[in-house]
């Protein structure tokens, strides 16, 4: 089975991955391959996107032009 090393593992993490390994009465590999496996299985959520913006006029290389003046006014 392959191996895994994680290099400078920062403190705090390790305490509160140990911390969650206890709660969960694992190890902490255990608690570790649990934590990944979830996050890796679980179907990733569509980016929400704002809803679509409603101009007064089409967005056209002039209207862009003139934003961009306006806007270093």
């Amino acid at each position: 089975m392959p191996g895994l090393v994680i290099k400078d593992f920062p403190e705090e993490l390790h305490k509160r991955l140990k911390a969650r390994a206890a709660k969960h009465h694992r190890s902490l590999t255990r608690e570790a391959l649990s934590i990944l496996e979830e996050a890796l299985t679980r179907p990733e959520r569509p980016a929400r996107l704002p809803p679509p913006i409603k101009l007064k006029e089409p967005l056209t290389d002039e209207f862009i032009d003139r934003a961009k003046r306006e806007g270093r006014a």
